[in-house]
């Protein structure tokens, strides 16, 4: 079969990739970075260099595919950050319109169902409803939980003042995610796309505390005392200012942290609840040192 994938060699879009390319398929992956052709090549996939900004670019790509892998690929230096996500939406929506693609596996986010209050993941809300209005196209929506690498994030703050932290609640329970997890089960959907009309698959690896995020992170780089601070909303947000974080972004990120400590980035998931994937966070302290041991 032969699958476009976006994200360029992203952490879900790179192992994915290959879990398509050792199944035998013909693999077209996108990215805006010409340099990232001969690594992409060189995983036995074709590259298309471009931006998903283009939709005529986006359409000869997404051409004769028998099925394609969305994904929104970030942008830090968005105004107005909801609004980019919304539009690249925009853009899959008309290009697979005009390619003729019958077969979507779309990354969305845990919290997609809120259309304002979530940060972000709010602007994936309108992708899902932007690729919903398509006719004649089955869509499948991965909804993934909170990715274990958005922890790599505290490394500086473990280093200069002993604590983890956000804005998530106090010892709230968080719904986390490994991005090879997420790989895999994309990966499952592209290869057996018997999913038909709109719907939605949750990704979860394990759903640790707050707390427990901590003592075992703490564990695994030798600091068994680490703990997990939370924060007010407005510290949260002038730590990122001061990290030098622009202002929509960052409150942004606040939203979204405010969202999981209230429990409505989770009122519909719990009600999805899937099936726990591979990776556990002890499996993932173990990179989280290893990162934290390179610094």
């Amino acid at each position: 079969m032969k699958y476009v994938i976006t994200g360029s060699l992203g952490n879900i879009s790179k192992p994915l990739t290959q879990h398509l390319v050792k199944a035998g398929n013909d693999i077209t992956v996108i990215s805006s970075k010409a340099e990232k052709q001969q690594e992409i090549e060189a995983l036995g996939a074709k590259a298309a260099i471009g931006s998903v900004e283009d939709i005529t670019f986006l359409t000869h790509a997404f051409a004769g595919a028998d099925a394609i892998y969305t994904m929104v690929p970030p942008n830090m230096t968005a105004t107005n950050w909801v609004g980019y996500i919304h539009g690249i939406g925009k853009n899959y929506s008309a290009a697979i319109k005009a390619a003729g693609v019958k077969k979507v596996v779309n990354l969305s986010s845990i919290g997609a169902h809120m259309p304002e209050g979530c940060g972000p993941v709010s602007g994936l809300y309108y992708v899902e409803q932007e690729l919903n209005q398509l006719e004649g196209v089955d869509i499948k929506h991965l909804r993934p939980g909170f990715f274990f690498t958005n922890l790599y994030a505290n490394i500086g703050m473990i280093k200069h003042m002993g604590i983890m932290g956000g804005n998530y609640g106090e010892n709230t329970k968080m719904v986390m995610v490994h991005p090879n997890d997420i790989a895999t089960a994309a990966a499952e959907e592209l290869l057996s796309p018997t999913f038909t009309g709109k719907s939605i698959r949750y990704v979860m690896s394990d759903e640790p505390t707050t707390s427990e995020i901590a003592a075992t992170i703490g564990a695994a780089i030798g600091q068994p005392e680490l703990p997990w601070v939370n924060f007010k909303n407005e510290d949260a947000l002038n730590g990122m200012l001061q990290a030098g974080m622009p202002a929509e972004i960052a409150n942004k990120y606040v939203e979204m942290g405010d969202a999981m400590a209230t429990g409505k980035m989770t009122a519909d998931y719990i009600h999805h609840q899937p099936v726990a994937s591979a990776t556990k966070l002890a499996d993932f302290a173990q990179e989280f040192a290893a990162a934290f041991a390179h610094a």
